[in-house]
């Protein structure tokens, strides 16, 4: 995933990356500044990673064009305002934005499926289409993104081929949607019984000899100045 991030970038050298909590797929090898609003997430960034500004993505302290490329990585759905953040983007941005986002029109997955309906309800409506980012950033070149069996990364989808994790309290606590949900105890007590007794494992045997699965995460690379409707259509 970091290195499809780093091949959507290109070879913008200066890259400002907008909400970008601890740093995860941070751009080691060029020139990166952060943006994060929260203090907390600055604190966990490790020692040696790139300046970090606390600001919004809704109004970055920064001139026009200040960068060749604008990274969001899995945060617009978090924004307060997304229209806004996403023209701030393509505002200081000279070369091209890069989204990390999840495809709200994907299709089912079977943690929410058969366990957290409630999650298709909270995350659906607060990730943009790819429709609305076509309308506000202009044409848009769209890379769907698998995920490995051995993701690392600690968001919703990267447990797929590893269903006990999702009975780790820890594991939950890092998926911000699992947050959100009124009471996690009844799908938790459902997937627990369906590993103890097989059934998960009747349902979705074929997915132990996937190497990588999609779950509709994907890289969305815009760019905004230089192509004939202009930065932001909004």
């Amino acid at each position: 995933m970091a290195a499809a991030i780093t091949r959507a970038l290109g070879d913008a050298a200066t890259v400002v990356n907008v909400g970008a909590g601890a740093g995860s797929y941070e751009p080691i090898d060029r020139r990166v500044v952060a943006v994060e609003p929260s203090a907390a997430m600055i604190a966990q960034r490790p020692a040696g990673s790139a300046p970090v500004v606390q600001a919004s993505a809704t109004d970055l302290p920064f001139r026009d064009a200040g960068f060749a490329a604008a990274l969001a990585v899995l945060t617009v759905h978090h924004w307060p305002d997304q229209v806004r953040g996403i023209a701030e983007l393509a505002r200081v941005a000279r070369e091209r934005v890069v989204l990390l986002t999840w495809d709200p029109a994907t299709p089912h997955f079977w943690l929410i499926d058969e366990y957290f309906a409630e999650v298709w309800e909270i995350d659906r409506p607060i990730f943009p289409t790819l429709e609305d980012l076509r309308r506000l950033l202009g044409p848009i070149e769209i890379w769907p993104l698998p995920i490995p069996a051995d993701c690392t990364d600690g968001f919703v989808g990267a447990y797929w081929r590893r269903p006990e994790a999702y009975l780790d309290p820890g594991v939950r606590g890092a998926i911000s949607t699992f947050t959100k949900l009124r009471d996690v105890e009844p799908g938790l007590a459902r997937l627990r019984a369906d590993l103890a007794d097989g059934t998960w494992l009747r349902r979705h045997a074929d997915l132990l000899d996937r190497p990588e699965i999609d779950l509709g995460y994907r890289l969305v690379i815009a760019r905004p100045r230089c192509c004939d409707q202009g930065s932001v259509h909004a």
